[in-house]
């Protein structure tokens, strides 16, 4: 497997994982990640910078060298790094626009979830991009804190899970989906050599025909291409 570049340069690298791939090795070292998988192909070492759910599609970020390592892991401890992410979730989301805090924590297996007592302050900004009638609603979401499936929860706490999540939802309605409908668009951040440096995953072919399939199903009509391609707005 081949995975697409978005940015190269001689202390980062960024590439447009797929949905189904595991960002880092997992317990069965069988199992293919994208690590492991760009490591083989380039011979070379890469540090992991953050990570993206197996289910997610998106820009996943690497360090070449420990220094760059060490740098990027202070920007996320600092929240000085900005991640876009589109997500088709059930239900029409009201307001249009606005932020979810609620406190995240691990409940077991993998599983996490909403504990406004035992919970890590988690906070995620959200807005509206395009209703599919009352059934779906297609979300830019903002995670402002970096916790662990923190949009997923998010969305599933205030009632509007995340299409084709089989952990956070109805497993019986979820299954019907062929992915998690969850893609991280963009990420943004000062670059090791101080310049400002946005690179963005555009939305692949399985997320857009995925919409397509949810807008058939409320309106019988072909989708605009333009709703889930379109360039985030800035905030």
């Amino acid at each position: 497997m081949k995975l697409p570049i978005l940015y190269e340069d001689a202390d980062l690298l960024a590439v447009c994982k797929p949905e189904g791939l595991a960002a880092i090795p997992e317990r069965d070292p069988a199992r293919p990640s994208a690590r492991r998988l760009l490591e083989a192909a380039r011979g070379e070492r890469l540090w992991v910078v953050h990570r993206l759910d197996k289910e997610a599609s998106g820009v996943l970020l690497f360090a070449r060298n420990a220094e760059t390592h060490r740098y990027l892991n202070g920007l996320f401890e600092q929240r000085q790094v900005r991640k876009v992410y589109r997500a088709v979730v059930h239900g029409r989301v009201e307001p249009a626009q606005g932020q979810i805090q609620a406190p995240i924590r691990m409940y077991g297996s993998g599983r996490m979830g909403v504990d406004p007592e035992r919970g890590k302050p988690s906070e995620t900004r959200y807005r509206v991009l395009t209703y599919l009638d009352a059934a779906y609603t297609l979300l830019e979401a903002l995670p402002l804190t970096g916790r662990r499936h923190q949009i997923r929860v998010h969305c599933y706490h205030i009632g509007h899970p995340i299409v084709g999540d089989l952990r956070y939802g109805d497993r019986s309605i979820q299954q019907r989906y062929p992915r998690l409908m969850l893609h991280a668009y963009s990420i943004r951040f000062r670059h090791p050599k101080g310049q400002e440096l946005e690179i963005v995953a555009p939305v692949p072919e399985s997320f857009q025909q995925g919409f397509e399939a949810l807008q058939a199903e409320t309106t019988g009509v072909a989708t605009d291409h333009s709703a889930t391609t379109s360039s985030s707005s800035s905030t």
